[in-house]
């Protein structure tokens, strides 16, 4: 299938208007390998792009589960594509995130799941980051 019909399936599956912005915005992050931040992003829009619908889209985009927010030990917000089974009511992107200490990308390794972790009484854990640091195969040496 075309990624341009991929877009479009997934705007619609979560209730969000097909702009040319999102579809911008929903193919630059489909195409990244790594996560990226709003200013990153930006640069690979049309230059006439609005800043302010730029973040008003990522905030859509994260409140009907089409994207996540990856957490870095930095204050940069960096965004990712979600798995296809994410919505607005439940994430499923229960996976561990890499920092390559070299290039500074930010992987998802979907295929690596969170270890369960057991609180101690009166504990209880409303969301669960797990970021690795390290060296990306890309930067290992040949």
């Amino acid at each position: 299938m075309p990624a341009t019909d991929r877009i479009s399936q997934s705007l619609t599956r979560h209730g969000l208007r097909q702009t040319t912005v999102r579809r911008a915005v929903l193919q630059v992050l489909a195409e990244s390998p790594y996560a990226l931040s709003g200013g990153e992003i930006e640069q690979q829009l049309p230059p006439n792009t609005d800043r302010i619908t730029l973040y008003r889209t990522l905030k859509s985009f994260e409140d009907s589960g089409l994207i996540h927010r990856v957490i870095d030990t930095t204050d940069v917000v960096r965004y990712a594509a979600c798995s296809i089974e994410c919505s607005a009511d439940a994430h499923f992107d229960n996976h561990v995130h890499f920092k390559c200490t070299n290039c500074l990308h930010i992987y998802c390794l979907n295929q690596v799941t969170i270890p369960a972790v057991t609180l101690p009484a009166k504990f209880e854990a409303v969301t669960r980051d797990y970021l690795l640091g390290g060296v990306c195969r890309e930067c290992q040496p040949a």
